[in-house]
């Protein structure tokens, strides 16, 4: 087995440098600030804090409300990945049947990904609104009383729709390449055997985009937990009467706005905490029935 030797012992440090100066400014940094601001608690005025140890932690997990938006994130993101993924590998199977104008085809589909999430959840927003909606107009034409800003059954399936139409884009991406991975070979085959259609796809294709589904499950959980923030408050604000609020919005909402910050730190790190947890189960209990070729 041949090894590379650098001629230079400083230079690989030089090349990983930027890199861990980055985990450490913008993840390690903020991750211990906000360790440290859980373990106290400021007075009315701002003006100085006291320790008050896991007081935080005791008052955030039994808070009805902490509760319901943990709730509501476990909906959301379940219906949201869920929606994605099943959406993108639909397009990305069509996609890959198609022969004149793949090109376009498969550039048109990749261009949600690059509108920002707030302004992804104001599309949404102005296509749905109840005052002057288009869609908002036809629901209600067809005897649908559409108001999300009421409703909020309404209002967490809008924000639902709108997270995950942004993320299909890198769903469609990642599975137009597992399937133009698989050989033609065993497709082939399996056309000769007889096997058509749906019974080739769950047989054959599925199961060889199980590396890619399994990736896309973790990306898609993370994505929920943390990057629809923006979406949420372009679209809701976490109404109505908090039907939306999930904990990165609760966070947010604690910690900037009612200027709660021992509470929102101790809520930023039970969130991650969670999110650290879930991803760990699913390499250690949903990868168990992933194959990799």
């Amino acid at each position: 087995m041949q090894t590379v030797a650098f001629p230079n012992k400083i230079l690989p440090y030089f090349l990983i440098a930027p890199q861990i100066v980055l985990t450490v400014v913008f993840f390690f940094w903020p991750a211990s600030q906000a360790l440290y601001q859980s373990l106290e608690r400021e007075d009315p005025f701002g003006m100085k804090s006291r320790f008050v140890g896991l007081a935080n932690f005791r008052q955030v997990l039994h808070d009805p409300g902490y509760l319901h938006s943990m709730q509501v994130t476990v909906l959301f993101s379940v219906a949201t990945a869920a929606l994605s993924m099943i959406v993108a590998l639909a397009l990305a199977t069509a996609a890959d049947r198609v022969v004149r104008g793949q090109t376009l085809y498969r550039t048109l589909l990749i261009w949600p990904y690059a509108v920002a999430p707030a302004v992804a959840g104001m599309l949404w927003l102005f296509m749905f609104n109840p005052a002057m909606g288009t869609f908002a107009y036809i629901l209600r034409r067809n005897g649908i009383a559409w108001d999300p800003l009421l409703n909020g059954n309404q209002a967490i399936s809008l924000v639902v729709v709108a997270a995950a139409w942004k993320q299909i884009s890198y769903n469609f991406l990642f599975f137009v390449a597992g399937l133009q991975a698989i050989p033609k070979s065993l497709l082939e085959a399996a056309a000769i055997d007889g096997s058509r259609g749906a019974r080739r796809f769950w047989t054959i294709v599925f199961p060889l985009l199980a590396p890619t589904t399994f990736f896309l499950l973790v990306v898609n959980t993370v994505y929920a937990f943390f990057d629809t923030f923006g979406i949420i408050d372009s679209v809701t604000k976490g109404g109505p009467a908090r039907a939306t609020e999930t904990l990165v919005y609760k966070v947010y909402n604690d910690g900037f706005v009612n200027l709660n910050l021992g509470s929102s730190a101790a809520q930023s790190v039970i969130l991650m905490i969670i999110v650290i947890g879930l991803t760990a189960f699913q390499f250690r209990f949903v990868e168990r029935r992933v194959h990799y070729g």
